[in-house]
């Protein structure tokens, strides 16, 4: 499973609406790629759709769509939302990750 913070749930949701979603019916794409400065990076965008291989989560009024491949690396993760002046925006609390790297935007096992 993956959570969702009060902040970054307002802040998705606000977000979505920006964009032309609807956080009630559409999704937030959570993924897992090559790349980064710790070999993994994450992926997060909204989509309308699932795919076949999908895993989906709800929580904190948010609609979580994961490809079952990148979910293995993110089980657990809780999703937040960091503001304010040393705010880096969304962050990935991943309990899988064994390294990260300084702006944690990429991770290790």
């Amino acid at each position: 499973m993956i959570k969702v913070s009060d902040d970054a749930s307002k802040k998705i949701v606000a977000m979505m609406q920006e964009d032309g979603f609807d956080a009630t019916k559409d999704y937030v794409r959570v993924g897992v790629k090559s790349g980064g400065c710790s070999g993994l990076s994450y992926e997060l965008k909204f989509d309308k759709e699932l795919g076949e291989n999908d895993k989906v989560f709800e929580d904190n009024n948010v609609k979580i769509a994961v490809e079952k491949k990148s979910f293995l690396y993110l089980a657990g993760t809780i999703l937040e939302f960091s503001g304010g002046l040393n705010g880096k925006g969304f962050v990935f609390n991943n309990p899988n990750a064994s390294r990260t790297c300084g702006c944690g935007e990429s991770f290790s096992l």
